[in-house]
């Protein structure tokens, strides 16, 4: 079907006179996760992965998308006529070079401009004006393609209390404001989900696993404008509102409010954030100032309150995760698992824990070669049995009201190869060196990046990711401004400065196509150390608790600090999880927490 999809669209391009059409793979918010009703690049491609952007032209197709998804998107292509580039790979042009390149003079490019960036689309004005291209972004084409469309989600709203979230709206906002006279602005246009769910201590079920609500704000020095479906709120959200006077408008309506905008206003927004046609919508009179949203370094740093959340949906969380493990670990071989079997059983465990809300993102388990995927989603048709040999990845998380969770454990499943075991041993050393870094205040995760990196370098092997993202308090999984990665990306908000309180996923990896996948990932709470003559000193507490599998552990090639440093991890997770488990559970668990 994606053929015929890519014809009619040409159709209507040949129709309207569009040379080019840009589908990427964001909502209206410029979310990385997006509820159905937003997934056209999905619809018109057959590319399932969260990251890609599609380009028709008039005389071919392509899909743009990053290293974690090369493998599993070449084999969803297959057969579409849709052509793979392959993002940051040598000779491969990005988006932008292509268009440039293909374009011809004078004629058009088109998408839907409430789900392209502001940033985006201005970049391609200037790109493209030398070629006299003009820009066309008032239509979704897709819309007119894609028959049953999902409905757009519809789902309640509920007040995240302030003994979970430790602020109240009205400390936040406050707090905004103050930001908003330090840039000397008057107005702030708020389109990022995670923001406002943050900013007004709200959550929802608008995208799947990510608890957001659809909405925009747009804030003043004495007044707040929230554009969302009013029936999602319930009273007690309402009168939380009500302290600020928030004033409730039709969600759509964010688009005419804007035009509104009296010329006097200095606009306070993030173009990387704000859709295209919202930005145009602002009067051209209009002062702006294009800046990162204050709430992004906000809700990056974790307030006391949050932080013990943290910790305590960590115990639960780690209580799942080894459950599952002692489950997988005893039953292999002896009843019948799946990688769809074994997604199911770990989220099961998540949801007997008290506060469970729902996992975090769609659970990753990959056996032997599929786990090379990094991003790889088992079905009915490609889920493995396992067998009691070989590698299992799983990659998962929960959503509590105390917490969000993100978790990698790679399992032996019985012998494994010498090659597995070195491979293995070597991520966890590089997982390892990462959460025993101490470092002055100012470093930044590239500044870090290869200690995690060092072992696999040593070896000649590397992975086409970063180390590591931010993560949100009871919020998308994927979080900036902080993150571990060996270069700057420019497309990617994760190299600030390392704050006390941030917290940073750590999950090194290798990825051998045809053969094996291996991550081990824990998040990591940065706190203050040592203050001395040199300056402040930073380091991390790991707050992951599950066990790190010693079966495919092997000793030798551990340095003496690395191993006391697993050691004493271990003891910590035994010493919290234990309390929870069976008599047998624990008697398993202080065999897999073992010092070695």
């Amino acid at each position: 079907m994606v053929k015929v999809y890519v014809e009619k669209l040409k159709k209507l391009m040949e129709e309207r006179n569009i040379f080019a059409y840009i589908i990427p793979s964001s909502d209206y918010h410029q979310s990385e996760y997006v509820g159905d009703f937003f997934k056209s690049r999905a619809f018109m491609s057959g590319f399932t992965g969260s990251a890609g952007v599609l380009v028709v032209t008039k005389d071919e197709a392509g899909l743009w998308t990053d290293g974690r998804y090369f493998i599993q998107a070449a084999d969803e292509l297959k057969d579409s006529g849709i052509k793979l580039f392959k993002m940051g790979e040598e000779g491969v042009p990005t988006v932008e070079q292509y268009l440039i390149d293909v374009v011809p003079e004078n004629s058009t490019i088109g998408f839907d401009g409430k789900v392209i960036s502001a940033k985006e689309g201005i970049n391609w004005e200037y790109k493209l004006k030398s070629k006299n291209i003009r820009i066309e972004y008032t239509e979704d084409l897709i819309d007119s393609i894609w028959e049953n469309r999902p409905e757009i989600a519809n789902e309640k709203a509920f007040l995240l209390d302030v003994k979970y979230a430790g602020e109240s709206f009205s400390s936040k906002l406050s707090r905004l404001r103050d930001s908003m006279k330090e840039n000397k602005a008057t107005t702030h246009i708020l389109a990022t989900l995670d923001d406002i769910a943050w900013l007004f201590n709200i959550r929802g079920g608008d995208v799947k696993h990510n608890p957001v609500v659809l909405s925009y704000a747009v804030i003043t020095l004495d007044s707040v404008d929230l554009f969302v479906d009013e029936n999602k709120l319930n009273d007690e959200i309402k009168s939380e509102l009500n302290k600020e006077n928030v004033q409730i408008k039709p969600y759509y309506e964010v688009y005419e409010f804007v035009k509104a905008i009296d010329e006097k206003e200095v606009v306070l927004l993030d173009p990387s954030k704000v859709n295209y046609a919202i930005y145009n919508n602002i009067p051209k009179s209009v002062s702006k100032v294009e800046k990162t949203n204050p709430t992004v370094m906000f809700k990056a740093i974790k307030n006391k309150v949050e932080l013990e959340n943290i910790r305590n949906s960590h115990i639960k969380d780690g209580v799942a995760v080894t459950k599952f493990m002692y489950w997988l670990k005893t039953n292999v071989g002896k009843i019948d698992i799946t990688e769809l079997s074994a997604s199911d059983k770990i989220e099961a465990f998540r949801k007997e824990q008290e506060g469970f809300l729902d996992i975090s993102f769609g659970t990753i388990a990959g056996y032997r070669e599929h786990a090379a995927m990094m991003h790889y989603s088992a079905t009915e048709e490609s889920a493995y049995k396992l067998e009691p040999k070989d590698l299992l990845l799983v990659d998962s998380g929960g959503q509590y009201y105390d917490g969000t969770t993100d978790i990698t454990r790679t399992f032996a499943l019985g012998e494994i190869s010498d090659e597995l075991k070195l491979h293995f041993t070597t991520v966890a050393r590089g997982m390892i060196k990462l959460s025993m870094a101490k470092f002055l205040y100012g470093c930044r995760g590239y500044n870090l990046d290869i200690l995690a990196r060092g072992p696999l370098w040593d070896l000649d092997l590397d992975y086409k990711c970063g180390t590591g993202h931010g993560i949100g308090f009871v919020l998308n999984v994927h979080e900036a401004p902080n993150g571990f990665r060996w270069k700057v990306v420019a497309d990617r908000d994760d190299s600030c400065i390392i704050e006390e309180g941030m917290v940073t996923t750590n999950e090194p990896g290798v990825y051998v196509e045809g053969s094996h996948g291996i991550r081990i990932e824990n998040e990591l709470i940065a706190r203050k150390s040592t203050k001395n003559e040199y300056g402040q000193y930073m380091e991390f507490e790991a707050v992951t608790l599950a066990p790190i599998d010693l079966d495919a552990i092997d000793p030798i090639i551990m340095e003496n600090k690395e191993k006391e440093y697993l050691n004493n991890y271990h003891k910590v997770v035994y010493d919290k999880i234990s309390p929870f488990l069976s008599e047998e559970e624990r008697e398993w668990l202080k065999e897999y927490t073992r010092a070695i």
